[in-house]
């Protein structure tokens, strides 16, 4: 294949629409400004799209291509599985279908594929990858707090016995806020459910990535970068590239369509509350009716996007597996909400413009969920936030947010996650963000945060040059070098230290590819970073022609020996 095409890069996303619309936006940016071709791989199961959903990927350009692995039967897993199990799941049981796919694009590009960048979700993908001679990333769609969690997910679940939300002293990770145990990301705070050893299988393949890419900025997690830097100079974690906020446009088409966006221009400046959590958060029934109560009483106008209310499992939305998506969520209102409020707020069924909302001059406010998309929606308009979080790594985004960022207020009675936020303490937070002084220091701090985010996308800021990095990096392997395997990308990526006197260490492997290959990577990673020379020390027994290959291509300073039968 002539490497006089575009370089191309394959984006694997993970099931729901907030997984697909970021990647969808990173492939845009590597087309417009990049000259790069992507196809993004999609799961047919568990993914209904939604409006944006379904508009954001047919609004992509001619070089961005789209294709959706079959569904898999998930009718074996319990009712009540978790949305990151069954997410989990589908990935796992469509992975002969995605080798096939994967396979049958390089088979038509050849060496133009350049990269193969998987959602958190999908990592354990990455084999196949390296299978084909694609080099894996990871497209990381929240923040490096969580990035970080991830990486020592393993060694904590190794060195503690407890449920992570009864820690006694707050985790901290390098560069990152300290976390209470019960802020941390909700799905590892119950062991004995099947998501969390998923989870911590799935992180362990993180440290396969040749790198992670992730959908934040500088201004948002400075210190957090400096600490994974610094992590990368010792040789720890592959190299991070901040490149965010993936946020996209605002669209006329919306602004055209939707009845809210209309009811918006007929408010004063500043004058509303948007709340929204988010196209898969759910309230229960009784938390639904003190948020109604909460804003009729705050005397602030508002405009609520609602979902169907349900008491067991608020990301019951996340993935449709509520059940409940031909029915009217405004039926759970009050009696006589709608009347009372009429002309100071506006109820919306399931879905609104979000980014056109914020970006609407008379959005003073967002109650949000934290999901992380809505989060860099909100930077992106410069709107102050009140942090509710329900589920996945909200809890997390908030704290951040709140006592880092400084740019969101916490309901008091809330900020576990784990009881009834009352009217009262509605009325109070809502009040305090649209008119008091706490909000007022919000709005500041949201602006700031605002044109710091807006900088970092500009041609020398810092989001745009380490986008700029790894395109170089991508574009440098077009046409051969992308194929290679890991260990010589390795070799091209760093110098090998001169080898006199050089620590030496053996390793021996277990036999069978799969203890072969991470092993020789090991090694690889020694001798390019660190100066370390290795044996690495193999059976003959179970050993077939293909766990050759990743021994073959190891680096000067890496020998290999083979136990006779």
């Amino acid at each position: 294949m002539s490497a006089t095409k575009a370089p191309h890069v394959v984006l694997l996303a993970g099931p729901g629409a907030g997984h697909v619309l970021p990647m969808a936006e990173f492939a845009r940016r590597l087309a417009k400004n990049h000259g790069f071709t992507a196809t993004i791989i999609t799961h047919s199961s568990l993914s209904s799209p939604t409006q944006m959903y379904a508009s954001v990927l047919a609004s992509l350009p001619a070089s961005v291509t789209t294709a959706a692995l079959p569904a898999v039967p998930l009718d074996d897993l319990p009712a009540d599985a978790r949305v990151e199990t069954r997410m989990l799941t589908v990935v796992t049981r469509g992975l002969p279908n995605l080798r096939a796919l994967l396979a049958e694009l390089v088979r038509q590009r050849g060496h133009d594929v350049v990269a193969f960048l998987a959602d958190m979700f999908c990592a354990q993908a990455f084999p196949l990858a390296a299978d084909l001679g694609v080099p894996p990333y990871i497209l990381f769609l929240s923040n490096l707090v969580l990035l970080s969690l991830m990486l020592h997910l393993p060694e904590l679940d190794g060195a503690t016995t407890c449920e992570y939300r009864d820690l006694l002293e707050p985790l901290r990770l390098p560069g990152c806020v300290p976390l209470r145990g019960a802020d941390i990301l909700d799905t590892i705070q119950d062991r004995s459910n099947p998501a969390y050893a998923l989870m911590v299988e799935a992180a362990r393949h993180f440290v396969l990535a040749h790198g992670f890419v992730v959908n934040t900025f500088d201004g948002m997690e400075h210190d957090t970068i400096a600490a994974f830097q610094e992590l990368l100079d010792k040789g720890v974690y592959p190299p991070v590239y901040p490149v965010g906020p993936f946020v996209r446009p605002c669209s006329d088409d919306a602004a055209a369509q939707h009845g809210c966006l209309r009811w918006l221009d007929d408010q004063p400046d500043g004058s509303v509350l948007y709340v929204c959590f988010g196209s898969g958060g759910m309230l229960s029934v009784e938390q639904t009716a003190e948020l109604a109560a909460g804003l009729e009483a705050c005397g602030h106008r508002f405009l609520w996007v609602m979902q169907f209310p349900r008491d067991k499992d608020s990301s019951a939305a996340y993935l449709d597996t509520a059940g409940n998506s031909d029915n009217d969520p405004l039926s759970f209102l009050p009696e006589g909400f709608n009347e009372r409020t009429k002309g100071v707020g506006l109820c919306v069924p399931k879905w609104a413009p979000q980014v056109e909302v914020l970006h609407h001059r008379a959005v003073g406010g967002f109650l949000s969920h934290c999901g992380w998309n809505s989060t860099l929606e909100a930077v992106d308009a410069g709107v102050p936030m009140v942090a509710w979080p329900l589920f996945a790594e909200q809890r997390m985004n908030a704290v951040m947010l709140a006592e880092r960022g400084g740019m969101a207020l916490r309901p008091a009675s809330g900020k576990d996650g784990r009881w009834v936020v009352r009217s009262e303490e509605v009325a109070v937070v809502a009040r305090e963000l649209m008119a008091g002084e706490k909000g007022k220091a919000a709005r500041k701090k949201a602006t700031d945060m605002q044109k710091v985010a807006a900088e970092a996308l500009t041609l020398e800021g810092p989001s745009r040059m380490a986008l700029a990095a790894i395109v170089n990096k991508w574009k440098g392997a077009h046409g051969g070098a992308g194929k290679e395997p890991s260990s010589l990308l390795l070799r091209a990526m760093a110098p090998v230290h001169a080898q006199a006197h050089a620590p030496h260490m053996v390793v021996l492997t277990s036999p069978g590819a799969g203890h072969i290959v991470p092993v020789a990577e090991f090694a690889a990673r020694l001798a390019a970073h660190h100066g370390v020379t290795a044996t690495v020390v193999t059976f003959t027994n179970l050993s077939s022609p293909k766990h050759s290959s990743p021994l073959a291509t190891l680096p000067p300073g890496v020998s290999v020996a083979k136990l006779r039968r």
